[in-house]
């Protein structure tokens, strides 16, 4: 039952369970939180099983926590099998990071060291849970809000060895290459240039706070002008990619949505054009 994905999708949230329900939508995909179903039953996952016999799905994780020094969770692992099992995502991804330790689950997407050592750590892990799928596990860059003096070369260096040692995949989030851009104060397009075109499944667009001396990434808001530019120009250097719209908070109507990801939709077919005039 899994296709092929191609062109624009959203999140799919519990607010909008009825307006998928109720009518076919301009949306070409949906990406689900993978940790939202792993149950046996439930009105949640009895939802998303209608709505999957009408959309394409993927699963995106927000708990795996490759990077931790614990030990992969077992149960977890077999949790999310079942369920990509019963809902035949095109993909599965989850985030380069790690979420808790000594097995307490901290609720959040922390940064890691880019060394060597945390490089063959990740390696032997990311190499782990592709063997247990049985498919290429597709790993998102995250914001980030501190840095390691531990450092051993940048995060984009870091992600072009992953991927070349596991042959793992990239969900590249543009609005979190831009957050952390102006949180650590490096150009954005050095990131997107360094990332290798091949590897990248996917791409999020989201919006994020602006304080006085950071940038925090909620997806309470829209995609900003510096976020659109960004994504115009990753598209120009990459090529055509599977894009959607997060929001988790301040979660507005559908159509609202569906109305930014036409945005979305016309800036692709211009950068794209302008990449083939430029080839």
């Amino acid at each position: 039952m899994s296709e092929a994905i191609a062109g624009f999708g959203l999140g799919l949230r519990t607010d909008h369970y009825g307006d998928f329900i109720a009518a076919r939508q301009p949306v070409d995909w949906l990406e689900i939180i993978s940790e939202n179903y792993m149950v046996a039953g439930g009105k949640p996952l009895h939802f998303v099983e209608q709505i999957r016999r009408d959309y394409p799905m993927v699963m995106h994780g927000v708990s795996l926590s490759i990077g931790s020094l614990d030990a992969l969770d077992p149960a977890y692992l077999g949790q999310l099998k079942a369920l990509v099992e019963r809902l035949e995502p095109a993909w599965v991804s989850d985030h380069l990071c790690w979420t808790g330790v000594a097995g307490v689950n901290l609720h959040d997407l922390l940064p890691l060291p880019y060394t060597a050592e945390a490089l063959r750590h990740l390696t032997a892990r990311v190499d782990q849970v592709q063997e247990f799928l049985r498919r290429r596990l597709v790993l998102e860059n995250v914001s980030s809000y501190v840095s390691f003096t531990a450092d051993e070369m940048s995060e984009w260096e870091f992600i072009g060895q992953l991927v070349a040692r596991t042959d793992c995949q990239l969900l590249l989030d543009i609005n979190n290459v831009y957050v952390s851009s102006i949180n650590h104060g490096f150009d954005a397009r050095t990131f997107i240039d360094a990332i290798p075109p091949a590897a990248v499944r996917q791409i999020h667009l989201a919006g994020h706070e602006t304080h006085p001396d950071i940038l925090i990434d909620t997806h309470d808001q829209p995609v900003c002008q510096a976020v659109w530019d960004l994504y115009a120009y990753a598209l120009r250097r990459i090529g055509a990619v599977p894009t959607m719209i997060e929001r988790d908070d301040n979660i507005p109507p559908l159509a609202l949505l569906i109305g930014e990801l036409a945005c979305a939709r016309e800036l692709a077919e211009r950068s794209l054009g302008q990449r083939e005039l430029a080839r």
